[in-house]
């Protein structure tokens, strides 16, 4: 057998309970061992309902909680910000004039536009008072209110 390849044994190593502060001593290699809980603050053998959080573990969780209802919260709100195709042009904010001109051709609800802009932004321009600028107005409204162009499609597989 080779010698001093052992380590030193204490008989009495002092074990310290960093939670509860109790100490006894026992037989280890270290002459102090120190343990975050022990069977005097455990709760499994207290009986207490307590949250032993050693490394933060819990408030990460809730953390963690927090960033999931708060997205589940901007979904719903995005969601809810979608309106309904039926929506009459005139909860879109534009000026009287193009209200009328748009309502003289037919176009009275949000999927009427929606429709005309499916054949392309000249359906639109094609219609005598209704220009670039109008155009460009009812499409920031549209998008504003959550809806989906497919100008905006074709110009992202363009791209």
């Amino acid at each position: 057998m080779k010698a001093n390849i052992h380590p030193k044994w204490y008989s009495a190593a002092k074990v310290v309970c960093m939670s509860c502060g109790k100490t006894w001593n026992t037989g280890a290699t270290v002459p102090v061992i120190q343990t975050e809980i022990c069977s005097n603050c455990h709760p499994f053998y207290t009986g207490e309902q307590r949250i032993v959080d050693t490394e933060g573990r819990v408030d990460k969780f809730m953390k963690r909680l927090q960033q999931r209802d708060t997205m589940r919260a901007e979904a719903e709100a995005a969601k809810a910000m979608l309106t309904p195709l039926d929506l009459p042009i005139a909860e879109l904010g534009l000026q009287k004039r193009y209200q009328t001109i748009l309502e003289e051709n037919g176009i009275t609800i949000v999927q009427h536009i929606l429709d005309k802009l499916a054949e392309g932004d000249q359906a639109l321009l094609g219609i005598s008072g209704i220009g670039r600028q109008v155009l460009s107005d009812i499409k920031k409204n549209l998008r504003a209110r959550g809806y989906k162009l497919t100008t905006d499609v074709e110009e992202a597989a363009e791209s």
